[in-house]
């Protein structure tokens, strides 16, 4: 490819072994420290910074200062959405780095996509929500409709306010695990927002799963049932 975006470039910085690392504790959504991140990726923290350094003068990450500490995270959902389709890829490919175990399957039943719920239990939401007739899909979009507005409001969603961001408010995501679509975008962060703060659900402080209480599960099940 002679002419257009450099997708080799992109490619190159994602293929390196410690930088998918890197990116992959990123999706987490949480902004990590250098020394954090070189734990993720098996590396010294000078090795790490030179990767970080690297990422970030791609556009792939994006790093702040907090009083004496620098943290990175990611440089937007577009660069969570890319990583998410390769893990599907990879996944559909057969290209599994270890054999699957407890981990795996509690990351296939939900997890953290960027701070949106992700996994089997964020294909159910979308599913129920488009089912029920509070999303919308078209040419490759996906928007809310005003009996969703009323949905998502009445779950405790702060809509006004979510609409005042400059953050598209409803995206799809390809869940690497199944291959089918789940919600992201600002709503997609409300929505597990609002399930962690009604005690429905807790991230892990050591992977990107996400754990539902039985009362959590049961109360998703009902507020999420898919139309018969």
């Amino acid at each position: 490819m002679k002419e257009g975006p450099d997708i080799a470039r992109i490619a190159a910085l994602i293929g390196d072994p410690a930088r998918a690392n890197i990116l992959g504790a990123l999706m987490s959504g949480k902004a990590l420290t250098a020394t954090e991140l070189a734990a993720e990726a098996g590396v010294t923290v000078q090795t790490a910074s030179a990767h970080l350094a690297k990422l970030e003068a791609g556009g792939l990450t994006h790093a702040r200062k907090s009083g004496r500490h620098k943290y990175i995270s990611l440089s937007g959902p577009e660069v969570a959405g890319v990583l998410e389709a390769l893990m599907g890829l990879a996944a559909g490919q057969g290209h599994l780095r270890t054999r699957t175990g407890p981990r795996d399957d509690a990351l296939r039943e939900a997890r953290v996509c960027y701070n949106h719920l992700a996994g089997a239990r964020g294909i159910a939401m979308y599913d129920a929500m488009l089912g029920n007739g509070y999303l919308r899909e078209a040419e490759d979009k996906v928007s809310l409709t005003e009996a969703g507005a009323a949905f998502v409001t009445e779950f405790g969603i702060d809509l006004v306010s979510l609409q005042k961001t400059r953050t598209v408010l409803c995206r799809s995501c390809l869940d690497w695990s199944a291959r089918r679509t789940h919600l992201s975008g600002s709503l997609g962060r409300a929505m597990l927002a609002r399930m962690e703060a009604l005690g429905w659900a807790k991230r892990s402080g050591k992977s990107r799963a996400v754990t539902f209480t039985p009362k959590g599960r049961a109360a998703f099940d009902a507020r999420f049932a898919t139309p018969a």
